[in-house]
């Protein structure tokens, strides 16, 4: 499988956990700060946490950026398969383990709660892009004014 598959299988796989575990999950979740989060989800508490795809060992050696993810979440995960090697990963962080259809969490990632300005501002962009990306699917024909908007904000 190549890397893109992979990656694709694995965030597949992440999305359905956190359906799982009542968690309410976006994909490909942009930054202020030009970043962008694999996938952001909320959970049932009000917290957030963002979940880090990665799909082979040179995919986590060659992106050091998941450091400032940190910034956007109160728990920060590693989502991977079964072949990645585990050790690579930073001890105070989750991992998630997914095979291609299913996930489950393996370790449990440290809470590093929002301060309560950044965690408004997260909420207001995690219900903006999920609005956003509800109205493109029932109206395609939106989907440049939508996007224009989400760049205003």
């Amino acid at each position: 499988m190549d890397p893109a598959e992979r990656t694709l299988s694995i965030t597949r796989s992440a999305l359905r956990l956190c359906c799982n575990l009542g968690w309410a999950p976006v994909a490909e979740v942009p930054l202020p700060t030009g970043r962008r989060l694999d996938v952001l989800a909320l959970r049932p508490d009000g917290g957030f946490s963002a979940i880090e795809v990665k799909s082979c060992a040179r995919d986590f050696l060659t992106d050091g950026k998941w450091g400032e993810y940190r910034d956007w979440c109160d728990r920060l995960y590693f989502a991977v398969d079964p072949d990645f090697p585990q050790g690579l990963l930073p001890a105070d962080t989750g991992l998630i383990l997914a095979d291609g259809f299913e996930a489950a969490i393996m370790r449990e990632a440290p809470l590093h709660p929002l301060a309560p300005a950044r965690r408004k501002s997260v909420l207001h962009r995690f219900a903006t892009l999920a609005a956003t990306r509800l109205v493109v699917v029932q109206d395609p024909g939106a989907r440049a004014a939508a996007w224009a908007a989400l760049r205003v904000e």
